[in-house]
């Protein structure tokens, strides 16, 4: 008598939590792209100044730094669904002041900045809990596809939101404002619905030592603490995104399509990368592969900030971005891997902490530096300062360097 023949794995992207999950994600990171397009653009042609388009980055990152670990605790104390609700529907009613702000004609620069400072502070509660909530919704053994999945999600997103959020601002200010706050909404409901396959982790009593375990858990492991802190120097030094605007309006003489376009470039260069290693995995030597990528991505931001032609730059944003999602996963796998669930919340605001560090106050360097020295000087300083990051980062963290494979 025959067996009957194995039933094939239906995947991740048939589990109904799953589905849910990735749009709520996708919905979440479309309106943010957009409006980061938007706001960019709006501060710029408000004020005509580097120094300001650099304080955008700097008042998103602050609520960050000072809420991180109190956001970490709340990720591994309460309902994670409840808190992406909370916090999408404030979003939704940000974006939509910012909305009725620039139809109406009357938003300010310091109105900006103000809601800037409550979308950050949204943030920092919301990334920890989108990371945690992961976990808790994968089907068993399918963690590491449902990651990429996810990537996948944000990657797409990248692309096209801050292509519309440039086309939608060239029809009205309001246009990319009024879409994130729909898709706001949008999102509170899905991360609502969603189910738990398995019961979320026992809470710990809150207290100080507990507020700061994921301090201590990073630092305890080196080749995470060398991971994270090479993406925050790395990236603060040559993250080009804040001179975007300028390069856009000044130097390569282009207009809020472009500007989408070149904030797409990043993304589309991830999204290939993504592709690449899930097809071709990291198997070998992954932590000289991530300071490989980290050169890579410091040569390419110093050719970007000699660019003077929209397809070089372009093509420069993609490389940037194609080296830049070589080191997200191997970051992302080292912490998804040894962290216990129960801490996830925690280790995940640590790690945000360092990416945002990375990326807001990347801008906030970029354009301190534009305003002093102008915009070329800057974004080729800081490609050379990357390249020097990764030289000395494989000296100080040999923990890093010798890492051979992810499991």
């Amino acid at each position: 008598m025959s067996s009957a023949p194995p039933q094939a794995n239906p995947g991740p992207l048939a589990h109904r939590p799953i589905q849910l999950y990735l749009g709520g994600r996708a919905f979440a990171e479309f309106s943010y792209q957009m409006a980061t397009v938007a706001l960019g653009w709006q501060v710029y042609a408000l004020t005509g100044s580097a120094f300001a388009l650099g304080m955008v980055g700097l008042i998103q990152f602050l609520p960050t730094a000072l809420l991180v670990f109190v956001a970490g605790q709340v990720a591994d104390r309460y309902d994670r669904r409840r808190i992406l609700w909370v916090c999408h529907a404030l979003a939704a009613a940000a974006a939509g002041f910012l909305a009725w702000g620039s139809i109406g004609g009357w938003l300010t620069v310091p109105m900006i900045f103000g809601v800037v400072a409550v979308l950050g502070t949204i943030s920092a509660f919301k990334s920890p809990a989108t990371a945690a909530l992961l976990p808790g919704i994968a089907p068993a053994g399918m963690l590491q596809r449902t990651t990429a999945l996810s990537s996948g999600v944000f990657q797409l997103a990248s692309i096209t939101g801050p292509a519309l959020g440039g086309v939608g601002y060239a029809i009205s200010p309001g246009v990319p404002y009024a879409a994130m706050a729909v898709l706001s909404v949008l999102a509170a409901i899905l991360f609502a619905a969603v189910q738990l396959d398995r019961p979320p982790p026992r809470r710990e009593p809150a207290t100080v030592a507990g507020l700061f375990a994921g301090v201590g858990f990073v630092r305890s492991n080196p080749a995470i603490l060398g991971t994270i802190s090479l993406d925050l120097f790395a990236v603060l030094l040559g993250g080009a995104t804040a001179l975007l605007p300028i390069y856009a309006a000044d130097i390569l003489h282009t207009g809020p399509w472009g500007l989408g376009v070149l904030r797409a470039a990043p993304a589309v260069g991830a999204l290939m990368m993504t592709a690449v290693l899930a097809r071709f995995t990291l198997k070998r030597k992954v932590g000289i592969r991530m300071f490989q990528a980290v050169i890579v991505f410091g040569v390419a931001t110093v050719a970007f900030g000699l660019s003077t032609s929209i397809l070089f730059s372009v093509a420069a944003l993609v490389i940037m971005g194609a080296a830049d999602m070589v080191s997200v996963v191997i970051r992302t796998s080292l912490v998804q891997l040894a962290t216990p669930d129960a801490m996830r919340g925690r280790v995940g605001a640590v790690n945000y902490l360092f990416i945002n560090a990375s990326n807001q106050l990347g801008e906030f360097e970029s354009g301190i530096a534009a305003a002093l020295v102008g915009a070329m000087p800057a974004a080729v300083l800081g490609g050379i300062g990357t390249i020097a990051v990764a030289l000395l980062w494989m000296k100080l963290f040999p923990a890093l360097r010798n890492v051979d494979h992810l499991e």
